[in-house]
Protein backbone atom coordinates (compact mmCIF):
# COMPACT_ATOMS: atom_id res chain seq x y z
CA UNK A 1 0.00 0.00 0.00
CA UNK A 2 1.23 3.16 -0.57
CA UNK A 3 0.48 6.70 0.52
CA UNK A 4 0.92 9.79 -1.80
CA UNK A 5 -0.29 13.39 -0.14
CA UNK A 6 -0.46 14.56 -3.88
CA UNK A 7 -3.03 11.99 -5.34
CA UNK A 8 -6.94 11.70 -5.37
CA UNK A 9 -6.63 8.78 -4.17
CA UNK A 10 -9.23 7.06 -1.55
CA UNK A 11 -8.56 4.97 1.29
CA UNK A 12 -11.45 2.58 2.70
CA UNK A 13 -9.09 -0.16 4.55
CA UNK A 14 -8.19 1.72 8.11
CA UNK A 15 -7.36 -0.73 9.61
CA UNK A 16 -4.71 -2.21 7.60
CA UNK A 17 -3.57 1.86 7.09
CA UNK A 18 -2.64 1.36 10.81
CA UNK A 19 -1.05 -1.66 10.39
CA UNK A 20 1.07 -0.95 7.72
CA UNK A 21 2.12 2.22 8.42
CA UNK A 22 2.78 1.71 12.07
CA UNK A 23 -0.35 3.74 13.08
CA UNK A 24 -1.60 3.56 16.13
CA UNK A 25 -5.23 2.84 16.82
CA UNK A 26 -7.14 5.78 18.62
CA UNK A 27 -8.75 4.56 21.31
CA UNK A 28 -11.22 5.59 24.01
CA UNK A 29 -8.97 6.27 26.92
CA UNK A 30 -7.22 8.78 25.01
CA UNK A 31 -10.32 11.13 24.58
CA UNK A 32 -12.69 10.13 27.20
CA UNK A 33 -11.09 12.53 30.06
CA UNK A 34 -10.39 15.41 27.79
CA UNK A 35 -12.93 18.02 28.99
CA UNK A 36 -15.99 17.87 26.20
CA UNK A 37 -14.38 15.85 23.60
CA UNK A 38 -15.37 16.66 19.90
CA UNK A 39 -17.91 14.90 17.94
CA UNK A 40 -14.83 13.49 15.89
CA UNK A 41 -12.97 11.98 18.62
CA UNK A 42 -16.01 10.45 20.42
CA UNK A 43 -17.22 8.80 16.85
CA UNK A 44 -14.21 7.17 15.90
CA UNK A 45 -13.67 9.62 12.47
CA UNK A 46 -10.34 10.25 14.49
CA UNK A 47 -9.28 6.58 13.69
CA UNK A 48 -5.47 6.77 14.64
CA UNK A 49 -2.22 8.25 15.66
CA UNK A 50 0.90 8.61 16.71
CA UNK A 51 2.12 9.42 20.23
CA UNK A 52 -0.97 11.26 21.31
CA UNK A 53 -0.60 9.67 24.63
CA UNK A 54 2.26 12.80 24.89
CA UNK A 55 -0.61 15.30 24.27
CA UNK A 56 -3.19 13.69 26.50
CA UNK A 57 -0.59 13.98 29.22
CA UNK A 58 0.19 17.77 28.09
CA UNK A 59 -3.43 18.28 28.37
CA UNK A 60 -4.31 17.35 31.84
CA UNK A 61 -1.35 18.11 33.29
CA UNK A 62 -2.08 21.84 31.97
CA UNK A 63 1.40 22.14 30.31
CA UNK A 64 2.42 23.98 27.30
CA UNK A 65 1.66 22.14 24.07
CA UNK A 66 0.83 23.47 20.28
CA UNK A 67 -1.18 22.57 16.79
CA UNK A 68 0.72 22.85 13.68
CA UNK A 69 -1.39 22.44 10.96
CA UNK A 70 -1.37 23.80 7.15
CA UNK A 71 -3.49 24.63 4.37
CA UNK A 72 -3.31 24.14 0.74
CA UNK A 73 -4.96 26.64 -1.22
CA UNK A 74 -5.65 25.18 -4.32
CA UNK A 75 -9.27 25.10 -4.49
CA UNK A 76 -12.26 26.11 -2.60
CA UNK A 77 -12.81 25.14 0.77
CA UNK A 78 -15.41 22.18 1.17
CA UNK A 79 -16.71 20.05 4.26
CA UNK A 80 -13.73 17.60 3.95
CA UNK A 81 -11.32 20.57 4.93
CA UNK A 82 -13.68 21.91 7.71
CA UNK A 83 -12.87 19.08 9.78
CA UNK A 84 -9.21 19.88 10.50
CA UNK A 85 -9.78 23.35 11.55
CA UNK A 86 -12.76 21.83 13.65
CA UNK A 87 -10.26 19.81 15.71
CA UNK A 88 -8.34 22.97 16.16
CA UNK A 89 -10.63 25.05 17.37
CA UNK A 90 -11.82 22.13 19.61
CA UNK A 91 -7.67 21.98 20.68
CA UNK A 92 -7.46 25.86 21.03
CA UNK A 93 -10.61 25.77 23.29
CA UNK A 94 -8.45 23.49 25.94
CA UNK A 95 -5.26 25.40 26.01
CA UNK A 96 -3.22 24.67 22.48
CA UNK A 97 -0.95 27.50 20.43
CA UNK A 98 -2.31 27.41 16.92
CA UNK A 99 -0.01 28.04 14.34
CA UNK A 100 -1.31 27.41 10.73
CA UNK A 101 1.03 27.18 7.77
CA UNK A 102 -0.17 28.71 4.41
CA UNK A 103 1.45 25.75 2.13
CA UNK A 104 2.04 28.54 -1.03
CA UNK A 105 5.69 26.94 -1.82
CA UNK A 106 3.24 23.68 -1.94
CA UNK A 107 0.54 24.77 -4.13
CA UNK A 108 3.41 26.18 -6.50
CA UNK A 109 5.41 23.33 -6.45
CA UNK A 110 3.03 20.26 -6.92
CA UNK A 111 0.15 21.69 -8.16
CA UNK A 112 1.15 24.56 -10.58
CA UNK A 113 -0.56 27.92 -8.84
CA UNK A 114 1.00 31.47 -8.43
CA UNK A 115 2.14 33.06 -5.10
CA UNK A 116 -0.07 35.78 -6.13
CA UNK A 117 -3.00 33.33 -6.62
CA UNK A 118 -2.68 30.90 -3.65
CA UNK A 119 -2.25 34.15 -1.63
CA UNK A 120 -5.81 35.23 -3.09
CA UNK A 121 -7.02 31.97 -2.36
CA UNK A 122 -5.74 31.21 1.29
CA UNK A 123 -7.60 34.29 2.63
CA UNK A 124 -11.03 34.27 0.99
CA UNK A 125 -11.71 30.51 1.07
CA UNK A 126 -9.87 29.28 4.17
CA UNK A 127 -8.81 32.33 6.78
CA UNK A 128 -11.97 33.92 6.20
CA UNK A 129 -13.64 30.95 6.82
CA UNK A 130 -11.54 29.63 9.66
CA UNK A 131 -12.22 32.71 11.56
CA UNK A 132 -16.12 32.31 10.93
CA UNK A 133 -16.17 28.85 12.31
CA UNK A 134 -14.61 30.27 15.73
CA UNK A 135 -10.85 30.31 15.43
CA UNK A 136 -9.46 33.04 18.01
CA UNK A 137 -7.06 35.16 17.81
CA UNK A 138 -5.28 34.78 20.99
CA UNK A 139 -2.45 32.19 20.90
CA UNK A 140 -2.93 32.19 17.07
CA UNK A 141 -0.54 32.50 14.24
CA UNK A 142 -0.91 32.05 10.70
CA UNK A 143 1.80 32.66 8.06
CA UNK A 144 2.53 32.03 4.54
CA UNK A 145 5.56 29.57 4.19
CA UNK A 146 7.19 31.64 1.27
CA UNK A 147 7.19 34.77 3.64
CA UNK A 148 8.86 33.10 6.69
CA UNK A 149 12.72 32.81 6.52
CA UNK A 150 12.50 30.81 9.85
CA UNK A 151 10.74 27.94 8.23
CA UNK A 152 12.75 27.86 4.42
CA UNK A 153 16.47 28.44 6.80
CA UNK A 154 15.73 25.31 8.88
CA UNK A 155 14.05 23.35 6.03
CA UNK A 156 17.64 23.63 3.82
CA UNK A 157 19.46 23.28 7.34
CA UNK A 158 17.41 19.86 7.95
CA UNK A 159 18.07 18.74 4.89
CA UNK A 160 21.36 17.53 5.32
CA UNK A 161 19.86 14.48 7.84
CA UNK A 162 17.89 13.28 4.77
CA UNK A 163 19.21 11.88 1.72
CA UNK A 164 17.71 10.76 -1.50
CA UNK A 165 17.08 7.07 -1.02
CA UNK A 166 14.57 7.99 1.87
CA UNK A 167 13.44 10.78 0.01
CA UNK A 168 11.91 7.87 -2.82
CA UNK A 169 11.03 5.47 -0.17
CA UNK A 170 8.48 7.79 1.43
CA UNK A 171 7.29 9.92 -1.74
CA UNK A 172 8.17 7.66 -4.69
CA UNK A 173 9.89 10.90 -6.41
CA UNK A 174 12.13 9.80 -9.86
CA UNK A 175 14.19 11.31 -11.92
CA UNK A 176 11.11 13.24 -13.58
CA UNK A 177 10.29 15.10 -10.41
CA UNK A 178 11.17 18.66 -10.11
CA UNK A 179 13.33 20.30 -7.83
CA UNK A 180 10.86 22.64 -6.45
CA UNK A 181 8.16 19.69 -5.94
CA UNK A 182 11.58 17.86 -3.79
CA UNK A 183 12.16 20.44 -1.76
CA UNK A 184 8.58 21.39 -0.33
CA UNK A 185 8.01 18.56 1.55
CA UNK A 186 11.38 20.30 3.60
CA UNK A 187 9.38 22.91 3.62
CA UNK A 188 6.46 21.12 5.34
CA UNK A 189 9.15 19.37 7.91
CA UNK A 190 10.27 22.99 8.51
CA UNK A 191 6.74 24.28 9.28
CA UNK A 192 5.90 21.26 11.85
CA UNK A 193 9.55 21.88 13.92
CA UNK A 194 9.85 25.37 13.90
CA UNK A 195 7.08 26.07 16.24
CA UNK A 196 9.78 24.24 18.85
CA UNK A 197 12.28 27.17 17.93
CA UNK A 198 12.88 29.59 21.38
CA UNK A 199 11.42 32.25 19.23
CA UNK A 200 8.36 30.63 18.36
CA UNK A 201 7.80 29.24 22.15
CA UNK A 202 10.47 26.91 22.89
CA UNK A 203 10.36 22.74 22.82
CA UNK A 204 6.89 21.75 23.74
CA UNK A 205 5.02 18.51 22.43
CA UNK A 206 3.63 19.66 19.37
CA UNK A 207 0.13 17.81 17.63
CA UNK A 208 -0.72 17.51 13.89
CA UNK A 209 -4.20 16.56 12.89
CA UNK A 210 -4.14 15.26 9.06
CA UNK A 211 -5.90 13.07 6.71
CA UNK A 212 -3.95 10.16 6.40
CA UNK A 213 -2.56 10.93 3.15
CA UNK A 214 -0.21 13.40 4.83
CA UNK A 215 1.28 10.66 7.15
CA UNK A 216 4.42 10.60 4.56
CA UNK A 217 5.17 14.48 5.99
CA UNK A 218 4.55 13.07 9.72
CA UNK A 219 6.94 9.86 8.91
CA UNK A 220 9.47 12.58 7.59
CA UNK A 221 9.27 14.87 9.88
CA UNK A 222 9.78 12.31 12.62
CA UNK A 223 12.52 10.94 11.52
CA UNK A 224 14.47 14.40 11.07
CA UNK A 225 13.92 15.36 14.63
CA UNK A 226 14.73 12.59 15.86
CA UNK A 227 18.64 12.38 13.58
CA UNK A 228 18.92 16.16 15.26
CA UNK A 229 19.12 15.26 18.80
CA UNK A 230 22.27 14.93 21.11
CA UNK A 231 20.88 12.78 23.46
CA UNK A 232 18.50 9.14 22.98
CA UNK A 233 16.82 7.93 25.81
CA UNK A 234 15.72 4.37 25.50
CA UNK A 235 15.11 0.95 26.98
CA UNK A 236 18.20 -1.51 26.07
CA UNK A 237 17.56 -5.22 25.27
CA UNK A 238 18.68 -6.23 29.41
CA UNK A 239 15.42 -4.00 30.33
CA UNK A 240 17.78 -0.78 31.61
CA UNK A 241 17.18 2.87 30.53
CA UNK A 242 19.66 4.41 28.83
CA UNK A 243 20.76 7.38 28.30
CA UNK A 244 23.08 7.49 25.12
CA UNK A 245 25.28 10.29 23.62
CA UNK A 246 24.68 10.50 19.57
CA UNK A 247 27.76 12.47 18.33
CA UNK A 248 31.35 11.90 19.25
CA UNK A 249 32.49 15.41 20.48
CA UNK A 250 32.28 16.33 23.66
CA UNK A 251 31.16 13.44 25.08
CA UNK A 252 32.76 13.64 28.83
CA UNK A 253 30.94 17.32 28.65
CA UNK A 254 27.60 15.75 27.34
CA UNK A 255 27.42 13.17 29.83
CA UNK A 256 28.40 15.20 32.50
CA UNK A 257 25.10 17.10 31.51
CA UNK A 258 22.97 14.05 31.39
CA UNK A 259 24.12 12.88 34.97
CA UNK A 260 23.24 16.19 35.91
CA UNK A 261 19.75 15.94 34.12
CA UNK A 262 18.77 12.76 35.80
CA UNK A 263 19.72 13.92 39.21
CA UNK A 264 17.52 16.61 39.28
CA UNK A 265 14.54 14.08 37.86
CA UNK A 266 15.66 12.57 41.33
CA UNK A 267 17.21 9.61 39.58
CA UNK A 268 20.77 8.29 41.45
CA UNK A 269 21.16 4.97 41.09
CA UNK A 270 23.26 5.52 37.53
CA UNK A 271 25.93 3.67 35.74
CA UNK A 272 28.19 5.50 33.26
CA UNK A 273 30.68 3.99 30.78
CA UNK A 274 32.01 6.58 28.86
CA UNK A 275 33.62 4.24 26.07
CA UNK A 276 29.59 3.15 25.46
CA UNK A 277 28.55 7.13 25.77
CA UNK A 278 26.32 5.47 28.16
CA UNK A 279 24.73 6.84 31.04
CA UNK A 280 22.21 3.99 32.93
CA UNK A 281 19.38 4.73 34.99
CA UNK A 282 18.93 1.94 36.85
CA UNK A 283 16.03 2.98 39.11
CA UNK A 284 13.75 4.14 36.53
CA UNK A 285 11.29 2.36 34.29
CA UNK A 286 10.06 2.40 30.86
CA UNK A 287 7.25 4.71 31.83
CA UNK A 288 9.77 7.42 32.67
CA UNK A 289 11.30 7.48 28.90
CA UNK A 290 8.38 10.17 28.18
CA UNK A 291 9.35 12.72 30.86
CA UNK A 292 12.80 12.01 30.50
CA UNK A 293 12.98 12.40 26.81
CA UNK A 294 10.77 16.05 27.45
CA UNK A 295 13.77 17.17 30.37
CA UNK A 296 16.85 15.81 27.66
CA UNK A 297 14.87 17.94 24.84
CA UNK A 298 14.57 21.07 26.91
CA UNK A 299 18.34 21.10 27.77
CA UNK A 300 19.37 20.46 24.37
CA UNK A 301 19.09 24.09 23.22
CA UNK A 302 21.72 24.74 25.79
CA UNK A 303 24.06 22.72 24.19
CA UNK A 304 23.75 23.34 20.76
CA UNK A 305 21.17 21.44 19.58
CA UNK A 306 17.77 21.73 18.42
CA UNK A 307 16.02 19.64 20.91
CA UNK A 308 13.31 18.32 19.24
CA UNK A 309 10.49 16.22 20.23
CA UNK A 310 9.12 14.15 17.93
CA UNK A 311 5.79 15.67 16.39
CA UNK A 312 2.70 13.77 16.95
CA UNK A 313 0.06 13.19 15.12
CA UNK A 314 -3.86 11.98 14.84
CA UNK A 315 -5.36 10.97 11.25
CA UNK A 316 -8.91 11.14 10.28
CA UNK A 317 -11.60 9.42 7.64
CA UNK A 318 -11.53 10.93 4.26
CA UNK A 319 -15.29 12.22 3.90
CA UNK A 320 -17.22 10.91 0.66
CA UNK A 321 -17.78 12.77 -1.69
CA UNK A 322 -21.78 13.26 -2.34
CA UNK A 323 -21.08 11.10 -5.41
CA UNK A 324 -19.93 8.24 -3.46
CA UNK A 325 -16.33 9.37 -4.76
CA UNK A 326 -13.74 11.29 -2.79
CA UNK A 327 -14.81 14.53 -1.89
CA UNK A 328 -12.61 17.15 -4.30
CA UNK A 329 -12.62 20.51 -4.57
CA UNK A 330 -12.43 19.56 -8.77
CA UNK A 331 -15.08 18.10 -8.77
CA UNK A 332 -18.08 21.04 -7.44
CA UNK A 333 -21.03 18.08 -7.79
CA UNK A 334 -18.88 15.58 -5.37
CA UNK A 335 -18.92 19.03 -2.82
CA UNK A 336 -20.50 21.35 -0.28
CA UNK A 337 -18.10 24.06 -0.58
CA UNK A 338 -18.64 27.06 2.66
CA UNK A 339 -19.19 29.44 0.25
CA UNK A 340 -22.14 27.86 -1.95
CA UNK A 341 -25.32 29.49 -1.55
CA UNK A 342 -28.10 27.12 0.76
CA UNK A 343 -29.70 26.73 -2.05
CA UNK A 344 -27.19 25.27 -4.23
CA UNK A 345 -26.08 22.94 -1.48
CA UNK A 346 -29.60 21.89 -0.56
CA UNK A 347 -29.90 20.80 -4.68
CA UNK A 348 -26.53 18.85 -3.89
CA UNK A 349 -27.73 17.05 -0.88
CA UNK A 350 -30.98 15.85 -2.66
CA UNK A 351 -29.32 13.99 -5.35
CA UNK A 352 -26.66 13.00 -2.95
CA UNK A 353 -26.11 9.09 -3.06
CA UNK A 354 -27.71 7.27 -0.26
CA UNK A 355 -27.72 3.57 1.54
CA UNK A 356 -30.90 3.17 0.72
CA UNK A 357 -32.82 0.32 -0.72
CA UNK A 358 -33.66 0.26 -4.67
CA UNK A 359 -37.43 1.13 -3.59
CA UNK A 360 -39.43 2.37 -0.45
CA UNK A 361 -41.52 -0.69 -0.14
CA UNK A 362 -37.98 -2.75 0.41
CA UNK A 363 -35.95 -0.15 2.15
CA UNK A 364 -39.46 -0.82 4.40
CA UNK A 365 -38.82 -4.09 4.72
CA UNK A 366 -35.26 -4.43 4.60
CA UNK A 367 -33.90 -1.35 6.30
CA UNK A 368 -31.08 1.21 5.51
CA UNK A 369 -27.61 0.86 5.22
CA UNK A 370 -26.59 3.80 7.31
CA UNK A 371 -22.40 3.15 7.22
CA UNK A 372 -22.45 3.70 3.22
CA UNK A 373 -24.67 6.80 3.21
CA UNK A 374 -22.99 9.60 2.48
CA UNK A 375 -26.46 11.88 3.92
CA UNK A 376 -25.72 9.83 7.47
CA UNK A 377 -21.94 11.04 7.17
CA UNK A 378 -23.12 14.58 7.03
CA UNK A 379 -24.88 14.04 10.35
CA UNK A 380 -21.82 12.07 11.63
CA UNK A 381 -19.44 15.04 10.47
CA UNK A 382 -20.94 17.94 10.94
CA UNK A 383 -24.68 18.72 11.46
CA UNK A 384 -25.54 16.55 14.45
CA UNK A 385 -23.67 17.28 17.39
CA UNK A 386 -25.76 15.33 20.00
CA UNK A 387 -24.87 11.45 19.88
CA UNK A 388 -28.26 10.28 21.07
CA UNK A 389 -29.84 11.74 17.96
CA UNK A 390 -27.17 10.57 15.82
CA UNK A 391 -27.76 6.91 17.11
CA UNK A 392 -31.51 7.58 16.70
CA UNK A 393 -31.39 8.16 12.91
CA UNK A 394 -28.84 5.45 12.56
CA UNK A 395 -31.25 2.84 14.14
CA UNK A 396 -34.37 3.94 12.27
CA UNK A 397 -32.63 3.44 9.27
CA UNK A 398 -31.34 0.09 9.53
CA UNK A 399 -35.03 -0.90 10.96
CA UNK A 400 -36.58 0.42 7.82
CA UNK A 401 -38.51 3.54 9.32
CA UNK A 402 -36.47 6.07 8.14
CA UNK A 403 -36.25 7.05 4.94
CA UNK A 404 -33.82 8.71 2.38
CA UNK A 405 -35.98 11.42 1.14
CA UNK A 406 -36.23 12.60 4.85
CA UNK A 407 -33.14 12.13 5.96
CA UNK A 408 -32.39 13.94 2.69
CA UNK A 409 -34.64 17.01 3.89
CA UNK A 410 -33.42 17.28 7.36
CA UNK A 411 -29.51 17.33 6.35
CA UNK A 412 -30.52 19.70 3.47
CA UNK A 413 -32.35 21.96 5.94
CA UNK A 414 -29.59 22.02 8.71
CA UNK A 415 -26.70 22.56 6.19
CA UNK A 416 -28.67 25.29 4.61
CA UNK A 417 -28.81 26.98 7.81
CA UNK A 418 -25.05 26.51 8.70
CA UNK A 419 -24.47 28.00 5.48
CA UNK A 420 -26.32 30.99 6.03
CA UNK A 421 -24.95 31.64 9.74
CA UNK A 422 -21.08 31.19 8.55
CA UNK A 423 -22.03 33.71 5.28
CA UNK A 424 -23.12 36.26 8.40
CA UNK A 425 -19.75 35.50 10.18
CA UNK A 426 -17.58 35.09 6.94
CA UNK A 427 -18.62 39.03 6.45
CA UNK A 428 -17.91 39.99 10.19
CA UNK A 429 -14.19 37.96 10.26
CA UNK A 430 -12.92 40.00 7.00
CA UNK A 431 -12.20 43.17 9.42
CA UNK A 432 -10.36 40.81 11.60
CA UNK A 433 -7.72 39.07 9.40
CA UNK A 434 -4.79 41.30 10.21
CA UNK A 435 -5.49 39.69 14.13
CA UNK A 436 -4.50 36.77 12.88
CA UNK A 437 -1.93 37.14 10.45
CA UNK A 438 0.62 40.14 9.91
CA UNK A 439 2.59 39.02 6.55
CA UNK A 440 0.13 40.08 4.07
Amino acid sequence: MKIDPWSSATYQDYTRLRDEFGIEEFSENLWKDLPHPHRLLRRNVVFGHRDFSVIHSAILAKKPWAILTGLMPSGRMHLGHKMVIDEVIYYQSIGADIIIAVADIEAFATRGFSLTGTKKLAIEEYITNYIALGLKPENCRIYFQSHNEYVKDLAYQLGKKINWSQMVATYGFNGATNMAHIFSPLVQTGDILHVQLPQYGGVRPTLVPVGVDQDPHLRLSRDVAQAHRLFNIMETKDHRIGVFVKIDTDVGKLLDCAEAVVHDLGFTKLQRITEYKALYLDDSTIEDIPWINEAFAKKEPELGGYGFLQPCSTYHRFMTGLTGDKMSSSKPESAIFLTDSPDNARKKIMHAKTGGAVSIEEQRKQGGSPDTCVVYELFLYHLIENDADLAAIYTSCRKGELMCGQCKKRAADRMAQVLVDLGEKRAKAQDSITDYISDI
